[in-house]
């Protein structure tokens, strides 16, 4: 009779065992919450260097914001063509730094062509992690991620790798267009939730880029 029960009820707890388990698996948190972000852009390079970009976006302004002045060290992440990498390169002049940061080696490959040809020595590119912008320790009073954070996969993780490269108050821009992640935009709102993740403190929000409204430009710093 014994062995007849546990004929009967020894598939039965296999089953439940198996439920049970991968009841636990499904329930687990991901280690790396993803939220939808655009493909990065590798197409031609020159696509950003429209005429009237340098008034439509207020660059100069954006820079007075962030601090850049002559002698300072500044991080263009996402630098794509080098826009405003050269631009931030003659405001900080031969004292200063610019460091050009890309994932994308024809970016790179572009940029260093292009800091040769303008005469720029103070510019320092680097070939980046989507994670990390590799860039060196305290080096940096102020970042700009123009029109790149909605493509940044694992912003959180970027933010945070990106700390170590901060000097003592440091500024770090973000310009962006207000959307869901996918169309080339991504809420301000997700911006300041992901550096709050990250360990920094929104320190002031501004909309005079682009007179349509749609462009936001947010400035953090550490906590």
């Amino acid at each position: 009779m014994k062995q007849s029960l546990r004929r009967l009820f020894l598939p039965l707890l296999v089953v439940l065992s198996l439920t049970s388990l991968f009841a636990a698996q499904n329930t687990t948190s991901p280690k790396h919450p993803t939220r939808p972000t655009s493909t990065p852009y590798t197409g031609d390079l020159s696509i950003f260097e429209s005429p009237g970009r340098e008034q439509r976006l207020q660059i100069d302004r954006v820079m007075d914001v962030l601090g850049i002045y002559t002698g300072k060290g500044v991080a263009d992440i996402g630098a794509g063509s080098g826009w405003f990498t050269v631009r931030a390169a003659r405001r900080v002049g031969s004292p200063g730094t610019v460091y050009a940061v890309d994932i994308n080696p024809e970016a790179i490959q572009y940029i260093d062509r292009r800091v040769r040809s303008e005469s720029l020595p103070n510019v320092k590119t680097i070939l980046s992690k989507p994670d990390d912008p590799m860039l060196p320790k305290q080096a940096v009073d102020a970042v700009l991620l123009l029109k790149t954070y909605h493509e940044i996969a694992e912003p959180i993780a970027l933010l945070k790798n990106l700390r170590a490269s901060l000097k003592p108050g440091a500024r770090v821009g973000i310009i962006d267009r207000n959307g869901d992640g996918t169309n080339h935009g991504v809420s301000r709102n997700i911006v300041v939730e992901e550096a709050g993740q990250a360990g920094y403190r929104l320190l002031d929000t501004y909309d005079f880029v682009k007179a349509d409204g749609m462009d936001y430009f947010l400035v953090f710093t550490l906590r």
